[in-house]
């Protein structure tokens, strides 16, 4: 099977778009294709030629030949006037990798502020609790103060009423002596 690299039309009238694909060599122009291996857009100044030098290599390396045109293509995108997709695939995985990495950065950084928010407000309970127990002591305390000289005042009273009455009774003693 002869094996081609060659370039299948498409786009609008007067405004072509084309695909570099390897095809059999009897297959018609726009039909079945093996691999699509770029694309080649003129309409553009200066046109826009994506190619991967990977699989073009490989597949120059089977023995498919190139049409003029995509040898001319394949010549532009090694003196860097295209874009080569093998490079565009290895720079996106990278800048996919920084970008997984900041991610991950900022999932700890959201984690580590989740923990400190969860600790102060372990905190502020905790101060909260122990701010309401010596309320709640101190409210005690007071009562029992409020407690203790009402206790007191009627055993003063009762201590006052009985010494009057030793007295009212010691008198009458007294007197009868």
């Amino acid at each position: 099977m002869a094996v081609r690299l060659r370039l299948q039309r498409g786009g609008a009238k007067k405004r072509p778009f084309y695909r570099v694909v390897v095809a059999d060599k009897r297959s018609p122009r726009d039909g079945r294709y093996i691999e699509m291996l770029g694309t080649y857009d003129p309409n553009h100044n200066p046109p826009i030629i994506r190619l991967n030098t990977e699989r073009v290599d490989y597949w120059i390396g089977t023995g498919a030949s190139p049409s003029e045109t995509v040898n001319a293509l394949i010549k532009k995108v090694a003196n860097g006037e295209g874009v080569d997709l093998a490079k565009a695939d290895a720079e996106k995985a990278a800048l996919e990798a920084r970008k997984a990495e900041k991610a991950a950065k900022l999932e700890e950084l959201r984690l580590a502020t989740l923990k400190a928010h969860e600790e102060a407000a372990q905190a502020s309970a905790k101060a909260a609790e122990e701010a309401a127990k010596a309320a709640e002591a101190e409210a005690a305390a007071a009562a029992a103060a409020a407690a203790a000289p009402a206790e007191e005042a009627p055993a003063e009273a009762a201590e006052g009423e009985a010494a009057e009455a030793a007295e009212t009774t010691d008198a009458p003693a007294e007197e009868a002596e």
